[in-house]
């Protein structure tokens, strides 16, 4: 990991010794090439705010080139602080490295605090393990997906602002790959499918989530599905997402009729005979690539004691 001064100068040495590709280049594309802890958005907002000066003129514009000779002063302002708690609570680490860490999240464990979880979520736990980077100028872990307070598995968080953007970019390119193993009532009539129905905010219930149409508010979400095991009454099923809308797959295998197992908001309280702390559903594999060296890093988080209990017994009854 680059070490970043407050302050630093940096400049465009005499033709004879910098790449040709330098000369003429963005001020924004530069800057970020020559400080790969400083993710190329967050350039471009510490060129607008006045921290960067060519020639010691302050410059607010990113489409400036710099040419043989410049002379750039960056002063990185310093950090903002966050206001939450480190908590000691334990975590299940399936990958870390400098620039991201993949954690097994176990049910009953808020990603982030919000309103009724003030404390005691995965933000909290990672304040107290790691070091933090400057996501957007914000000492703060970097979210780049979530998971449901009672879905169990791998979640990536990025430790740089580089990893930030980059991992989110993947998420958006549909480069990452996140597949999901769940248990839900019923067997769908046919082994595989895809659940393509827009996701947005329940009309009258604004704690739920529905199929909303697109005129409507809903956003477009794919779900793709395959059988992996029959159990009776029941079907083990693995989920691919294409996109990640709030609440998708227990939204959408719902709406199919086939709703996850142990779902207390979208299972219509459904009874099975076996304890669960919520739904049966799993974040079981997350391939990505490596935001700097670009390695594909495949993280696959064990099925959670209670998911294997259930998948017992389902399979004794069976019998």
């Amino acid at each position: 990991m680059i070490e970043i001064d407050t302050e630093q100068m940096y400049t465009v040495e005499n033709t004879g010794e910098v790449n040709q590709t330098h000369v003429n280049q963005r001020l924004d594309i530069w800057l970020s090439n020559q400080i790969p802890d400083l993710s190329r958005s967050r350039v471009q907002t510490l060129i607008s705010q006045g921290h960067v000066k060519v020639n010691d003129q302050t410059c607010i514009s990113k489409k400036i080139s710099v040419k043989t000779g410049d002379r750039i002063h960056l002063t990185l302002p310093e950090t903002q602080p966050t206001s939450l708690q480190a908590e000691a609570i334990p975590l299940s680490i399936l990958y870390e490295d400098d620039s991201l860490i993949i954690i097994n999240k176990p049910a009953g464990l808020v990603v982030h605090p919000a309103a009724g979880h003030p404390d005691g979520t995965l933000v909290n736990a990672l304040l107290a393990h790691c070091p933090l980077a400057a996501i957007g100028g914000v000492q703060r872990p970097g979210i780049v997906h979530r998971l449901d307070k009672d879905t169990t598995g791998a979640i990536a968080i990025a430790k740089t602002d580089v990893a930030h953007q980059h991992l989110q970019a993947q998420l958006k390119t549909k480069t990452a790959r996140r597949e999901y193993l769940g248990v839900v009532y019923g067997v769908p009539n046919t082994e595989t499918g895809t659940i393509d129905l827009p996701i947005g905010r329940h009309p009258t219930d604004r704690k739920k989530m529905a199929v909303v149409p697109e005129e409507k508010g809903g956003r477009p979400a794919v779900t793709h599905w395959k059988i992996q095991e029959k159990l009776g009454n029941y079907c083990l099923i693995h989920y691919q997402l294409e996109t990640g809308r709030t609440h998708q797959i227990r939204v959408h295998t719902a709406e199919i009729k086939h709703p996850i197992v142990g779902d207390p908001v979208y299972s219509s309280n459904r009874s099975i005979g076996v304890n669960l702390t919520g739904q049966a559903l799993h974040a079981w594999r997350l391939t990505l690539q490596h935001p700097v060296t670009g390695e594909l890093i495949e993280a696959i988080a064990p099925l959670p004691d209670q998911f294997n209990t259930l998948l017992k017994i389902l399979r004794l009854r069976r019998l």
